[in-house]
């Protein structure tokens, strides 16, 4: 046999056999600490095995204004990345992500339900609407961001009756893991959405601002291109189908 000529089986082997296994990437778990002292936040990534915690933004409170206003820093070059601006009546919140504004919107006068338009969450060059919900217990108070397509990108879980642990904020999904950009706009638009509800809870001219009528998420969302339905929509049509073809009952 000649020296260029293989063996089947090692041929075999060699194509079956992986050139490089790729490590799954998983996001970063922050944890939200304040500080009475300092009147701020101290925003840090969890290490595993119980290390000490990395510190990577500062939110400080400037909340003896008319209208509170919250700034975030990162602590790795002192830069701003974002402002958060409450208002003493209306239950909107004006957000500033890297120089580019929106606003968290509430969707219910009632429930905590509220959206933003994003950028880093869109694949074209329009921004979409990112939805946040709520659910409260006894001692936390999740609040959950949804994308364009309801899946979960982000959870706050915050405690209800901390002092200074606030909460935790845990990133899903390949969006947030792959994006530093998008992890910024969670914490930005989740931390003011947090301090948002806790201003209406103890701010009884909010009860004024609930007077508005709530966004609508709707009016954000993109047609489905050539006039197709989504899957809600086709439901809607499936259902109306059915009903107009079941005989009636006298």
């Amino acid at each position: 046999m000649s020296s260029t000529e293989q063996n089947p089986q090692d041929q075999l082997q060699q194509t079956s056999r992986p050139t490089s296994i790729t490590k799954p990437t998983t996001s970063p778990i922050l944890q939200v600490n304040f500080s009475w002292r300092k009147f701020e936040s101290l925003v840090s990534e969890k290490v595993e095995g119980g290390g000490s915690p990395k510190p990577l933004y500062i939110v400080d409170y400037h909340t003896l204004k008319i209208k509170p206003r919250l700034i975030f820093k990162s602590i790795a070059d002192d830069s701003t990345i974002g402002t958060g601006t409450l208002h003493p009546i209306s239950i909107n919140a004006d957000v500033e992500i890297r120089g580019q504004a929106t606003e968290l919107q509430a969707t219910s006068r009632i429930k905590t339900q509220y959206m933003h338009l994003s950028h880093n969450f869109s694949d074209t060059d329009k921004p979409v609407p990112m939805t946040w919900s709520s659910d409260c217990g006894f001692k936390t108070w999740d609040f959950v961001c949804l994308d364009p397509n309801q899946m979960p990108v982000a959870r706050f879980a915050a405690n209800v009756w901390a002092v200074k642990k606030v909460g935790n904020i845990e990133f899903l999904g390949e969006r947030t893991a792959m994006s530093e950009a998008a992890r910024e706009e969670i914490i930005i638009t989740g931390i003011t959405l947090f301090s948002c509800m806790m201003l209406r809870m103890n701010n009884i001219l909010n009860l004024f601002g609930m007077v508005s009528t709530p966004a609508k998420v709707e009016d954000y969302r993109s047609p489905s291109p050539s006039g197709a339905l989504d899957e809600g929509a086709k439901r809607g049509v499936e259902d109306g189908a059915k009903d107009r073809t079941e005989p009636t009952a006298h």
